[in-house]
């Protein structure tokens, strides 16, 4: 069996293939891409795997996006770190939903499911797998809670969002920031991805916040924006590419 990644967490990734191997040393991981744009390009020009584990948050936006730039036919096990979505129905319309940590039993369990499909599963699976695509809104304002009021913020004033393991912080051109209680995770399904990227574990950046980009050692790239930064944004060397294209792109 064949299977690519669509997931954008090294650790996560590499979790993914050790539990793989664990279930089945014959599983073949034939790729790994990490935004909505690899994935497009990835299986426009691969041969199409078996199956594909998709993580549904990713760096440049949901996953469902990408059913909007080209026809999927390959069954998907959709994975996500939160429950915020309709369980029952991506168990309808995919092979099947884990929740994160993946636990070796439940892939396993999903594995075998897949395994028992006949033809006419597929058939029946890939006609439903577009009802998992809605037409994205995204906001335009959020509400900070400040005190005992609630505090309008127009995201075109957003240089950045960050966080540490304690907090995260809304930052603003301006200089400003605030508290805010949501992970970045939370936080960037709700984010228009033209507009925002999700540079690594500690940041999303705005890209017309984007100062300069700097060529650093080992490929990565070191982001300055026009506002101060509690620490350097690096880019992996992986996202590197993704990132350049997502900068330029209209």
């Amino acid at each position: 069996m064949n299977v690519l990644i669509v997931e954008d967490e090294t650790a996560a990734y590499e979790s993914l293939v050790e539990i793989l191997k664990d279930i089945d040393p014959t599983i073949q991981v034939v790729g790994n891409t990490e935004s909505v744009r690899q994935t497009v390009a990835w299986l426009q020009t691969n041969t199409e795997p078996d199956l594909i584990l998709m993580d549904i948050h990713l760096s440049d936006g949901s996953s469902f996006l990408i059913f909007e730039s080209i026809e999927v036919e390959i069954p998907i096990i959709f994975t996500t770190a939160y429950d915020e979505y309709a369980i029952e129905a991506f168990k309808l319309n995919s092979v099947d939903y884990l929740l994160k940590p993946i636990k070796t039993e439940e892939l396993a369990h999903a594995l075998n499911k897949f395994k028992k499909w006949t033809r006419n599963d597929v058939v029946e699976y890939l006609s439903r797998l577009t009802q998992l695509a809605p037409t994205p809104r995204y906001k335009d304002k959020i509400l900070i809670p400040i005190k005992d009021k609630l505090l309008p913020i127009d995201l075109r004033d957003v240089s950045y969002f960050y966080t540490t393991d304690k907090s995260t912080q809304i930052c603003l051109k301006d200089g400003q920031s605030y508290p805010y209680s949501k992970t970045l995770e939370q936080i960037f399904t709700s984010l228009n991805p033209a507009g925002f990227y999700r540079a690594n574990k500690q940041y999303i950046i705005a890209r017309d916040s984007i100062k300069d980009i700097t060529i650093w050692f080992d490929n990565r790239l070191l982001i300055t924006l026009d506002t101060d930064v509690p620490e350097r944004i690096y880019i992996s060397k992986n996202k590197a590419a993704d990132f350049k294209t997502w900068v330029v792109s209209e």
